[in-house]
């Protein structure tokens, strides 16, 4: 039992480790090759999970060749476009300017039951409320409502903003990020201040804490209270 359990564990983690080594968008949207090398590699990882008597490397090594074939089609696709739409696909429009392409769904095999249902998961009722709908090689559907019926933005109102980028996590459950500290420029001891000021005496006490872009701190405690914010910093300050 013990021995099933050890193998269990070693092919579990070369598995994750494989499929970790394929990249982070891999997992999210696998492009055809990739979901063929997937499925392989969690069917080697199985037999000799099932049987003990099958040697280890027998599934350890074709798993470490899917690895080198995965990283050899992808330097491919990388080099050559030809490759890229051999291993891939190519993108391709299924809805123009609330036109339906029936042509495009029979080669994709993709029928209209399935269409509507992706255009509700992306919160288009109809397809005439669309201006653009286009079949992503991963399968995903990407949806661009037409004109008439995409939200109105700042840009349609002459309304200028300002720069919107990635908050940074300065604490998360009670650690210190040190790392993003550094980002925006500031110590440790700036921050114990800040945090102080808002009612936080120690980093222990914060379940999160973060840095918009706009200078503006907020910081959870673990109890469900709301958010405290504060004002730390210019916006001219910003760094990141």
């Amino acid at each position: 039992m013990l021995t099933v359990l050890i193998r269990s564990l070693i092919l579990v983690s070369v598995a994750v480790i494989t499929v970790r080594l394929m990249g982070k968008r891999q997992v999210g949207q696998l492009q055809p090759f990739e979901l063929v090398i997937a499925i392989m590699i969690a069917d080697l990882a199985a037999t000799p999970m099932e049987s003990p008597d099958t040697p280890l490397w027998r599934g350890v090594a074709p798993m470490a060749s899917l690895i080198v074939l995965h990283q050899l089609f992808s330097l491919l696709s990388l080099k050559s476009q030809r490759m890229r739409a051999f291993f891939s696909g190519r993108p391709t429009v299924v809805i123009r300017n609330g036109q339906i392409d029936y042509k495009a769904l029979k080669k994709l095999c993709f029928n209209l039951n399935d269409l509507l249902e992706e255009l509700r998961t992306g919160g288009v009722l109809t397809p005439t409320e669309v201006g653009t709908a286009i079949m992503e090689t991963s399968g995903k559907l990407t949806v661009f409502p037409s004109g008439r019926y995409r939200p109105v933005s700042p840009n349609d109102l002459g309304v200028k903003t300002g720069y919107e980028g990635v908050p940074l996590t300065l604490v998360m459950d009670g650690k210190l990020e040190k790392t993003n500290l550094g980002l925006c420029g500031k110590g440790e001891a700036w921050l114990k201040e800040k945090l102080g000021e808002i009612g936080f005496e120690k980093y222990a006490d914060v379940l999160l804490c973060y840095l918009d872009t706009d200078g503006v701190m907020s910081a959870y405690g673990f109890h469900g209270q709301p958010p405290l914010r504060q004002q730390v910093m210019a916006e001219d300050e910003v760094m990141w």
